[in-house]
């Protein structure tokens, strides 16, 4: 497949898109305008985590357009006081900002951790220890957050307030620490850096530096959470408790939606002025938001990610034992996995488009499966099938007489 061109097309020339046009979906499943079907193993990059045209989504979405659109948050909404207490039940969390994206959940994050410093008479600590291969967003702030020198490049000075250490490095962390130092912002599981997870022993010592040191610790889960590695959120496979989280993708299941959640102490300082959105929080995304937790709450679903992940996994780990001169690990947790390319990760995701199996390429050469939560073995088996023959058109030759 190639690039679209981008000569004539009127939008920004800000994506290589695959010339490929899908017009309908249905579970994990896609269809293009030449009514070609696709087995989906990115879901939108981690988004439809309920894959494409789940019914309860549907009436949910479309009960509520026949009602009320937007009325801004000048006044109550309750679909979103409802989602916020769901949250609010479910995790460590107090308090709950929406917004429409990931990087807003962030900023929302990062604007929380500075402000309760300044409310405790500390308006010195702004900066944010942050991680090596991180992705956080692509405003100003969460790119200078993320650090990578191909995002930042040509947009001007790096915006102040993060200082960022090697990945998993806790004695970097500790001597990064200052008197300015506010918050620690890291990725349970990297995504776009590779599916790179941090143990649990680290993120537990990440928690007590925090706690000795006075800073908050701010979790990263928009691509982890809501299901996404058996767990609601990653955080609790660690067994400790963020200050403030960040969190979208799955929580809209494609519609757009963020949030930023946080503990009373933390979120204490937000008042009214400090913080604000047009669009976040209206009642289509709360409907829909809604939506996915019954479905995501409901008893078992959490237990079958877990397990179908597990399945995927084995899988993948033969798939890698058979392919060596292709693959060499699978790493990642849940449904959110990741293939260690040998060859070149945009040779993989060619071969495996080539079989009709969407995959999401990723830092340190990796490819990410990330399949919508409902998938079940013959979805498993069928990803397999197709990777072997992706896999077999990048393997070199074998020898017969081997």
């Amino acid at each position: 497949m190639t690039a679209s061109p981008t000569a004539t097309s009127p939008l920004f020339s800000t994506f290589s898109r695959a010339d490929i046009a899908f017009e309908r979906g249905e579970g994990a499943w896609l269809y293009d305008t030449r009514g070609e079907a696709w087995l989906d193993f990115g879901a939108g990059i981690a988004v439809n985590s309920l894959g494409h045209a789940h019914p309860h989504l549907v009436a949910a979405l479309t009960e509520q357009a026949g009602k009320l659109w937007h009325a801004s948050n000048l006044f109550e909404i309750p679909q979103q006081t409802r989602l916020a207490q769901r949250l609010v039940d479910n995790t460590f969390a107090d308090r709950v900002f929406f917004g429409n994206s990931g990087a807003e959940a962030l900023e929302a994050s990062i604007k929380t951790a500075r402000r309760y410093h300044y409310a405790k008479g500390q308006p010195e600590r702004v900066r944010i220890i942050t991680f090596e291969g991180a992705f956080h967003g692509r405003t100003l702030a969460t790119l200078a957050a993320g650090g990578q020198a191909k995002y930042l490049e040509g947009f001007g000075p790096k915006v102040e307030g993060f200082d960022q250490v090697p990945f998993g490095d806790l004695e970097a962390v500790k001597a990064a620490i200052g008197p300015e130092t506010a918050a620690i912002l890291a990725e349970p599981l990297q995504g776009e850096g590779g599916v790179r997870p941090l143990p649990p022993a680290f993120l537990r010592s990440l928690r007590d530096l925090c706690d000795a040191e006075g800073i908050l610790l701010i979790l990263d889960e928009v691509q982890t959470g809501i299901g996404r590695t058996g767990k609601l959120f990653a955080y609790e496979w660690s067994g400790i408790e963020p200050d403030i989280l960040a969190v979208a993708k799955g929580l809209g299941g494609g519609f757009p939606v963020g949030a930023c959640l946080a503990t009373e102490e933390a979120s204490a300082a937000m008042v009214p002025g400090t913080h604000g959105t047009t669009f976040g929080g209206n009642p289509l995304a709360m409907a829909v938001g809604n939506a996915v937790l019954d479905v995501v709450l409901a008893p078992g679903f959490l237990e079958h990610v877990r397990e179908i992940g597990l399945k995927l996994k084995q899988k993948l780990a033969g798939l890698v034992d058979h392919n060596p001169d292709v693959f060499s690990l699978v790493r990642g947790e849940g449904l959110l996995l990741g293939l260690k390319c040998v060859k070149p990760v945009g040779d993989v995701v060619a071969a495996m488009r080539a079989q009709h199996l969407i995959g999401v390429p990723a830092g340190d050469n990796v490819v990410r499966l990330l399949p919508p939560l409902i998938i079940d073995e013959r979805d498993v088996d069928e990803a397999t099938k197709r990777l072997e023959a992706a896999a077999a058109t990048l393997a070199p030759p074998r020898d017969p007489k081997s």
